[in-house]
């Protein structure tokens, strides 16, 4: 028995030592096989759990901050989350439980909806319901009923800023007049006038001579008139409306050429005078002022605010040449008794029983004396303003804004824009009280003494400058927007270039139904025929050339000309006919465009400014100056880097009217030219 245990034990222990001394001496075998491979397995599973354990944290966190991101965005859009039910304190920034979680697809949606024909109407036949200059009794009652308007639509803020400018208007005392004098000096026949007929800022006094044809009165114009070796020295021009050419420039280019007097009236063949149809008659003149500038011609650079004392100065865009508007039958009686060279076929008009000569000489030594009596005074200008503040920025601003006074009734020159105006106030308030949270601020603003170029406006931009300069983020001028529903023209900064497109493809065209602006505009021979350059005259050429601000001048019309503008038949009705009774809808076209471009502004992060485009359109200026670098090195200027502004530096492509800005707006330490606003004549 021992024996035996003894042999258990010591075969057991043989058996140990055998498989531990197997398991040193065997280096491969199945054994080891499968327990490295159990190793390595159990290696790779653990490792592979800490990788899915990392992703899976990646992953989460990522859908975390995606969907906070996504949220707080929606929540920002409604002042916050916690508010959007609860909480109401009334006035614009009271949200509804409808404005929860706004994207700018359901913004264009409400603003739609919001957006009324019937008012857009309404307004302008209370706007145009008689004429309504600055300063009047008319004027003032209109800017209290705006004002009270705005008050009622529980705006952020809501205000006036006065001002005082010196206009111009008829002498009561003592009438302009035109006479035809014979031979020896005497009154042969005094041409009867419209006493309410006049230019603003025209020169006051007599002068007498021949008359002279001068077309339109652009450069080329008259550049003709010295080829074909016809003085306008001394003599009254006689020009026509229209051309491309403003008032203001007509007159700059007369009195360069010597001129002694202006004369300018609506030939037929611009303006339609035909009896059987919509247009003018043939007693009605148009006009317009004729200060080459904008602003206070008295304060030039300086804000007419009260208690501001000014430099005993004045702009030099006032001409030194008295200058009348008149009628088509006075133009006809004038040009019917002129002698002298024929004139280019392209300048033939419509007047009746008028041959095409060119002057200066009168039939039987006949001279032409006019007379211009006008008086300054100074007037109370009110701007009124209403603006919705942003929540994010609110010290950024887009800024719209509207002319409101007419020397007449005014349907298009301040009825459409106020309409609008007051229709988009009404309609962004609406959407700020449905939950709508502008990231900036918006700002509304009816102008006064706009038919005196943007008298109202330019102050304001002259008092606020440096503020504007940094804080507008964009400017959107109304005035004249509708006066047809056929072609859409948009005189724009580059800036605003993208933000016009992605509207144009947003809003349905007012005439052509189930076609956007874009899609008609591509079937009329292309978009890039909307974008025209901003002008002097335009509501929103100071914002781009005084304060560098983005600026945009939209407007519709016909293929044929509206020709009531700045006559007494400027009126709602003739200008529902115009439009066959769809003036509501076509403001309400006009008013979604604007507010598709103004949603983008107030609600992206980002601002949709094209800045390539503006350094495009600067490249471009530059190669034109280019061209003139011999007449630079003439005038000892080395490149047009040192003077971009100067006269002679100036493209020959720019209409007068511009190279006289460009010349009086330089700054330039090195330029060699008068101040801009120096009492004297306009350098040539």
């Amino acid at each position: 028995m021992d024996v035996s245990d003894d042999e258990e034990v010591g075969g057991a222990q043989g058996v140990e030592l055998r498989l531990v001394t197997s398991e040193e001496e065997e280096e491969v075998g199945p054994v080891s096989d499968i327990t490295a491979l159990m190793l390595r397995y159990r290696l790779g599973y653990r490792r592979a759990c800490a990788l899915l354990c990392v992703g899976g944290v990646v992953l989460f966190t990522t859908a975390f901050l995606l969907a906070y991101a996504m949220f707080s965005g929606r929540c920002h859009l409604s002042q916050g989350c916690g508010q959007e039910y609860g909480q109401q304190e009334g006035g614009a920034n009271s949200p509804t439980e409808g404005g929860a979680g706004l994207y700018l697809g359901e913004l264009r949606v409400m603003m739609r909806r919001l957006l009324k024909d019937e008012d857009i109407h309404n307004t302008v036949r209370l706007v145009s319901r008689a004429p309504h200059p600055p300063g009047s009794s008319e004027g003032t009652a209109l800017a209290s009923e705006i004002f009270g308007r705005l008050r009622k639509l529980q705006m952020d803020h809501t205000w006036t800023e006065s001002l005082y400018a010196t206009l111009q208007f008829p002498d009561r005392s003592q009438r302009s007049s035109l006479r035809l004098l014979d031979s020896g000096g005497l009154t042969l026949e005094l041409i009867p006038l419209n006493p309410l007929d006049f230019c603003p800022y025209s020169a006051t006094g007599s002068t007498t001579g021949g008359v002279v044809y001068a077309n339109y009165g652009r450069p080329e114009d008259f550049n003709w008139l010295k080829s074909a070796g016809v003085s306008a020295v001394g003599c009254v021009v006689v020009m026509r409306v229209g051309g491309g050419v403003s008032f203001a420039e007509k007159v700059w280019l007369a009195e360069r050429n010597g001129a002694g007097g202006a004369l300018i009236y609506p030939d037929p063949a611009d303006l339609p005078q035909d009896p059987r149809r919509l247009g003018l008659n043939t007693h009605t003149a148009v006009s317009e002022h004729v200060h080459l500038g904008s602003g206070d011609p008295f304060t030039p650079g300086f804000p007419s605010f009260n208690q501001t004392q000014f430099p005993p100065i004045q702009s030099s865009g006032l001409p030194l040449i008295p200058v009348l508007p008149i009628t088509a039958t006075v133009a006809a009686k004038l040009l019917s008794q002129l002698m002298g060279p024929s004139c280019p076929p392209s300048w033939r008009g419509r007047l009746p029983y008028v041959r095409c000569v060119v002057g200066p000489d009168f039939s039987s030594g006949r001279r032409v004396q006019m007379s211009v009596h006008n008086v300054m005074t100074p007037v109370l200008l009110n701007n009124i303003f209403s603006s919705l503040e942003g929540r994010v920025e609110p010290d950024q601003y887009i800024i719209l804004g509207a002319q409101r006074d007419s020397l007449g009734p005014g349907a298009v020159k301040s009825g459409v824009g106020t309409a609008i105006l007051l229709e988009l106030a009404r309609t962004f308030s609406a959407m700020v009280k449905n939950g709508f949270r502008p990231r900036r601020s918006l700002l509304f603003v009816s102008w006064d003494a706009g038919d005196f170029g943007n008298v109202g406006a330019t102050e304001w931009l002259e008092g606020y400058l440096s503020m504007l300069h940094l804080k507008a983020v964009a400017y959107f001028s109304l005035d004249q927007c509708i006066m047809g529903d056929d072609v859409l023209s948009a005189y724009t900064s580059p800036l605003l270039v993208d933000v016009l497109d992605a509207a144009i493809r947003q809003v349905e065209h007012p005439k052509h139904g189930g076609q956007t602006i874009f899609s008609q505009a591509e079937r009329d021979g292309g978009s890039w025929r909307i974008l025209k350059p901003l002008y002097l005259n335009s509501g929103a050429y100071s914002f781009t050339a005084f304060a560098g601000v983005p600026a945009m001048e939209l407007r519709f019309t016909e293929d044929r000309a509206y020709p009531f503008v700045n006559t007494p038949l400027d009126s709602a009705s003739r200008l529902q006919e115009v439009l066959g009774g769809r003036l509501g809808v076509t403001g309400r076209s006009l008013g979604e465009l604007v507010g598709e471009m103004v949603l983008r502004l107030v609600h992206d992060h980002i601002l949709p400014l094209r800045i390539t485009s503006y350094a495009q359109t600067v490249l471009q200026f530059s190669a034109q100056l280019n061209r003139h670098s011999a007449e630079l090195q003439v005038t000892h200027l080395n490149s047009p880097e040192v003077c971009p502004l100067s006269g002679s530096s100036v493209p020959e492509e720019t209409t007068a009217e511009q190279q006289r800005h460009f010349r009086e707006e330089s700054t330039t330490a090195t330029c060699t030219i008068r101040s801009p606003h120096a009492p004297t004549t306009p350098v040539s």
